[in-house]
């Protein structure tokens, strides 16, 4: 599968970073406490597929529950443009709302029950490798 560097930030500019991943997005809407507040929809990458730029010191963290998730926010503008997502610690969920224009070719979205995480997270069969390095092989390989 063909990687494209997407670049993308918050709102005020102070944040930067690029990712890499396919210009065909799986996107995960998810419904639990948090994410129905911030309408927060993200594509999983790897670690080492995610550069951030610019702007560590503009980042603020937000943790709650099982403090596992780190939902990271501009101080200034307040934009979540990525956080690490409780299901995929070794990665990064990206917003695809906030890529800058001309990388992404589609945009697949798939419902995530995150009102029942534990039974969620057991019943889906791919989301925990999305984090890996081979993800995008492995994503490619169930389409």
């Amino acid at each position: 599968m063909d990687l494209v560097k997407h670049t993308g930030g918050c709102h005020c500019g102070a944040v930067r970073f690029e990712v890499l991943s396919s210009p065909d997005l799986h996107v995960f809407q998810c419904n639990c406490s948090i994410c129905t507040k911030k309408q927060n929809h993200h594509f999983i990458v790897p670690k080492n597929h995610f550069t951030l730029l610019q702007g560590s010191d503009y980042l603020i963290t937000y943790t709650f529950n099982t403090h596992v998730a780190k939902h990271t926010f501009c101080k200034t503008c307040g934009v979540q443009s990525f956080y690490t997502p409780r299901s995929n610690p070794d990665g990064y969920g990206v917003a695809p709302h906030c890529l800058d224009p001309g990388t992404v070719r589609s945009i697949t979205v798939e419902t995530f029950c995150g009102e029942k995480w534990e039974e969620s997270m057991q019943a889906h069969k791919s989301i925990r490798d999305m984090s890996k390095p081979e993800a995008d092989a492995q994503l490619k390989n169930t389409e």
